[in-house]
């Protein structure tokens, strides 16, 4: 049942409004709170006042229409949603979201939550196929906002193909399953610690020493930790990414020696400490608090070794699960497979830099995890975000086990 849940449907111009009655009326059967949002082109198939009657609330579809709160209305929609529901979805609504193009009251909205959305599909199948069509579908997809397929059959112009919007059984259970998984919180009460990101070692107030760390694996996980209902503390060097939401703590560092710092503090409060934080492993052996001025020599830097983390919190481990990463160019399984024993890790995830789609700044990766009693599991190529939830599945089975 869906009691208590607030679902925000979104209808746009298409033969198949219809069927989004149904859908509707289904879900507020099933305990939703919903509030629907039509488009102009939508109230030409059905009026407003059959959504209202279906939803016991007021209908939306006019940007400039009388508030019937003092509330910016389109705001407090996109914040009371638990899930958006776009059904049926036009090429038209779909390549608006797609760009960035909030004109109407629903594009709008869309624009402002920050719940999760779905676009149900409904076209001409030359329409749906079209290859701009298509690519707005994989930018959506890419960004996080979620499909339910059309399905194939005869459409309402006569053509047979792909386009038909998908079974109203279909649209229901997925709303249902939807809330079910949510409410699988599989790591909730579990404290873990997340490091990510590059660190910087300063050489003088200008330069520095740093790697191509993008952050995406560490934040990945950070962000499926949570939703699987973690507390999770993220320690992250500096990044163009946005700090997941809900996170229990966050903090910012700079250089290897403040990470060691941060890390070293939060590790008593954490049962789970997952390394994917690329560390320096050395910096300057002098650090020059004004800007080195260029000569007609050579410069020679001298460095100095910093200290490696996951071997120092190997040292304390007691009962604690401890994940390592290896980013490596050569001898993979070697060089990763030594680490386990040396830093008493519980696993680590060993990735090749040099395949393509593996690695800094990519979504995807292409990893291994090595164990240490030998055992190997090899990952095919994946988004980072089910890469964490791998990692998050096997320390899981750790803790259980312990």
């Amino acid at each position: 049942m869906l009691s208590g849940k607030n679902v925000v449907v979104g209808v746009t111009g298409g033969i198949a409004v219809y069927k989004a009655c149904d859908v509707v009326n289904r879900i507020k059967k099933m305990g939703a709170n919903v509030k629907v949002i039509m488009t102009k082109s939508a109230c030409e198939f059905v009026t407003p006042m059959t959504f209202q009657t279906l939803s016991n609330n007021f209908v939306t579809t006019d940007m400039f229409e009388e508030p019937k709160t003092w509330d910016v209305e389109h705001i407090e929609i996109a914040k009371m949603a638990d899930l958006f529901l776009i059904v049926p979805a036009t090429a038209n609504i779909i390549g608006k979201v797609a760009n960035g193009i909030a004109d109407d009251m629903l594009s709008t909205t869309v624009m402002a939550t920050k719940s999760p959305v779905v676009f149900a599909p409904a076209m001409n199948t030359n329409m749906y196929e079209n290859e701009i069509v298509q690519n707005n579908i994989k930018r959506l997809k890419k960004y996080g906002y979620r499909f339910i397929d059309p399905s194939s059959g005869l459409l309402a112009c006569g053509d047979i193909g792909v386009g038909k919007l998908a079974d109203v059984d279909e649209i229901v259970d997925y709303v249902e399953n939807f809330f079910d998984e949510q409410d699988v919180k599989d790591l909730n009460g579990i404290n873990i610690l997340i490091t990510a990101g590059p660190t910087i070692e300063s050489i003088d107030p200008v330069r520095y020493i740093t790697n191509r760390s993008s952050g995406k694996m560490g934040y990945a996980i950070a962000k499926s930790a949570v939703e699987r209902g973690a507390n999770v503390t993220l320690i992250s060097g500096k990044t163009n990414l946005p700090i997941p939401k809900k996170l229990s703590k966050f903090i910012n560092i700079e250089s290897a020696e403040d990470l060691y710092n941060a890390v070293t503090k939060e590790f008593e409060n954490n049962q789970v400490v997952i390394q994917s934080a690329a560390v320096a492993d050395y910096k300057p052996k002098e650090y020059s608090d004004k800007k080195i001025k260029k000569k007609n020599d050579d410069l020679e830097i001298k460095l100095s070794r910093n200290k490696d983390i996951a071997l120092e919190l190997g040292k304390i481990k007691g009962d604690k699960v401890l994940i390592g990463f290896a980013a490596e160019t050569n001898d993979v399984l070697e060089n990763a497979t030594k680490k386990i024993e040396k830093k008493n890790l519980d696993f680590i995830v060993a990735n090749d830099l040099t395949k393509e789609g593996a690695g800094f700044a990519s979504d995807t990766n292409i990893v291994k995890f090595i164990y240490p009693n030998g055992d190997i599991r090899e990952l095919p190529k994946m988004e980072k975000s089910e890469v964490g939830n791998h990692i998050l599945d096997d320390i899981k089975v750790i803790i259980e086990n312990k």
